[in-house]
């Protein structure tokens, strides 16, 4: 006996577009806070305390804009925390990494180090964000 294929899911064309104005209002928000904070504390923790910032301004705006998810979810939450605090890790780590092989970008690019290591990070952040939440945290629900 066959069984009857699984709709797939449809796409949303409407999605990326939010995502990545939603994205947008992140970084910008992560960018605001990391530049105050940069001449006060560490690198590190300035850069911690601007993508929690900008962590909470995803979460409003992807779960009820984005992926259109108004209904309360403890399960969502525990999961975007998760992911968020994976990517927090992976964002410190590329930003860092970036500052202290300043050397490697040659005469040119050095002087602007911090603003290289500060977009490798969030780029990669936004991607393994996006992934994540896309196919994770707001999933659409499986109806089998």
């Amino acid at each position: 006996m066959d069984e009857a294929p699984q709709p797939t899911p449809k796409a949303n064309p409407g999605e990326l577009k939010r995502f990545l104005v939603a994205g947008g209002s992140a970084v910008a928000c992560d960018t605001t806070v990391y530049w105050l904070l940069f001449a006060v504390l560490p690198p590190s923790v300035a850069k911690a305390i601007s993508f929690i910032a900008g962590t909470i301004v995803a979460y409003i705006l992807n779960k009820f804009w984005t992926f259109k998810k108004p209904k309360r979810s403890n399960s969502e939450v525990v999961k975007f925390i998760c992911l968020y605090l994976t990517t927090l890790g992976a964002n410190v780590a590329v930003n860092r990494l970036v500052l202290d092989s300043s050397e490697l970008l040659g005469s040119t690019l050095q002087q602007y180090t911090t603003q290289i290591a500060f977009f490798a990070a969030t780029g990669t952040s936004t991607v393994l964000n996006y992934l994540g939440q896309k196919f994770w945290v707001f999933k659409p629900a499986d109806n089998s």
